[in-house]
């Protein structure tokens, strides 16, 4: 983890998904589900979501800096085992802290099959919906993620719908 704290981040745009403002090159996903209802449900989704349980649920290993996301944590997130397994290194580069909105941004280090950011909110509503909203704005950094095209842009997507379900799951 510590030769990770060194590393610089694999895209100029930090902040990216907080402004809204995709640089060009570029892709951009967001998508949004409702995760729960009320307080308690807030509550829950976000300790989820700030504890890396989220990542876990969706299926992947999470070797982290800090048990609880902050700004400046690093972690290892592992799709697959083994030789077969995707590694991705991030770097915690934003945390939203208000009282009906908590969540965090990573950003991509070297390593990481794409480059950009990618960030997790969750929002307790007007109406008492607890919603989970990813942002995820990247492009391919290795040479496999050039390759896979539009396989990956689904590989990504199937990613974003596990994590979406992650929180999901807990509902009720």
């Amino acid at each position: 983890m510590a030769s990770m704290d060194q590393r610089a981040l694999t895209y100029a745009a930090v902040g990216c998904t907080r402004t809204g403002v995709v640089p060009a090159g570029f892709d951009e996903l967001r998508r949004s589900r409702r995760v729960g209802q009320g307080w308690v449900d807030f509550e829950r989704a976000a300790d989820a979501l700030l504890t890396w349980q989220m990542h876990r649920r969706a299926g992947l290993a999470v070797t982290a800096s800090h048990e609880r996301v902050e700004t400046g944590a690093v972690a290892e997130l592992r799709l697959g085992v083994g030789r077969l397994g995707l590694r991705a290194p991030v770097r915690v580069v934003d945390v939203v802290d208000e009282p009906t909105r908590r969540g965090f941004a990573y950003g991509t280090l070297p390593g990481h099959p794409e480059s950009g950011e990618e960030s997790f909110v969750v929002e307790l509503g007007e109406t008492g919906d607890v919603t989970l909203t990813i942002t995820a704005v990247s492009r391919p950094a290795s040479r496999l993620a050039r390759l896979a095209g539009q396989v990956g842009r689904r590989v990504q997507s199937r990613i974003t719908s596990r994590y979406l379900a992650a929180l999901a799951d807990d509902e009720g």
